[in-house]
């Protein structure tokens, strides 16, 4: 007799950086909403520096910000999976997420964290992460990306 787990969430943001790691974040999460068919929301932020209104219309003209959201609709549809794709403009990146986790309703939030190092050697997380950890109302995934082993 197989055991029947609930959904381990129903509706997914996932944050898109532009980087390598975007694809990967988003077919795994892709895979693991199938079976409960949740809904998927693709989140890219351009931010806005404080020097020019906020509603400039900067990410509308961007062609790397539609990429990035192409790029992701087509690895959800690959796992045979929808995705909601949503460019934002905003001030800070984590501040943003969170508001629209917040009026989504969303259970799971999922950002990537590519594997940097600062000058000096020491492993750099950023400030988004820190922000999105503390003030998420719903469960936070952070998928770093693998170490890439330099050569000798």
């Amino acid at each position: 007799m197989s055991e029947s787990h609930p959904p381990v969430f129903q509706r997914a943001i996932i944050a898109l950086a532009g980087g390598s790691g975007d694809a990967r974040i988003v077919q795994m999460v892709s895979e693991l909403a199938r079976p409960s068919r949740a809904e998927l929301v693709a989140v890219h932020v351009v931010e806005v520096g404080w020097s020019q209104p906020l509603d400039a219309d900067i990410a509308g003209r961007s062609e790397e910000a539609q990429r990035i959201l192409d790029t992701a609709e087509t690895t959800a549809e690959e796992a045979k999976m929808r995705l909601e794709p949503v460019l934002l403009q905003a001030r800070e990146v984590g501040a943003a997420l969170v508001d629209e986790a917040i009026e989504r309703s969303a259970d799971l939030l999922v950002l990537g964290l590519p594997y940097r190092k600062r000058f000096g050697g020491d492993f750099a997380i950023g400030r988004t992460i820190p922000y999105v950890l503390k003030n998420a109302p719903c469960a936070v995934w952070v998928v770093r990306e693998p170490i890439i082993e330099e050569a000798p």
